[in-house]
């Protein structure tokens, strides 16, 4: 049996050998956007998701825009994970889309103090 320390080792050792599974896509410029966040207080789950699905039509039609996955945490953590062409693309579309009138429902069953977000570069992706 092989120690933790020597498969540890041996995965690094394999690591740079490995190319991004999106690399032909153009995955070094993609852009992952997570925000991270909770529900206001009473807030009905399967309401916010309806709101949530109404956002669809205008975030599909920002330029950029490649996929969305919407998730719930067992802790009551709600993540919005949006997959962009570019940093560019994600950063036009969150200021884009704060003003789009399809995003006032979602945005108010969201407690503003709980919101994080970030812009991360896609590194490696295995589909």
């Amino acid at each position: 049996m092989m120690r933790p320390a020597l498969i540890l080792a041996a995965a690094f050792a394999f690591a740079p050998t490995l190319a991004p599974a999106e690399g032909a896509r153009g995955a070094a410029s993609r852009c992952v956007e997570v925000v991270t966040f909770r529900l206001v207080a009473g807030a009905d789950e399967s309401v916010f998701v309806q709101a949530a699905r109404a956002t669809e039509a205008p975030l599909r039609g920002q330029p950029g825009f490649l996929n969305r996955r919407l998730l719930r945490g067992a802790d009551g953590v709600w993540t919005d994970w949006v997959e962009w062409r570019d940093l560019a693309a994600a950063q036009a579309a969150a200021e884009a889309m704060m003003a789009a009138p399809a995003f006032g429902p979602f945005m108010a069953l969201i407690d503003p103090e709980s919101i994080v977000m970030r812009h991360d570069l896609l590194t490696f992706a295995m589909d």
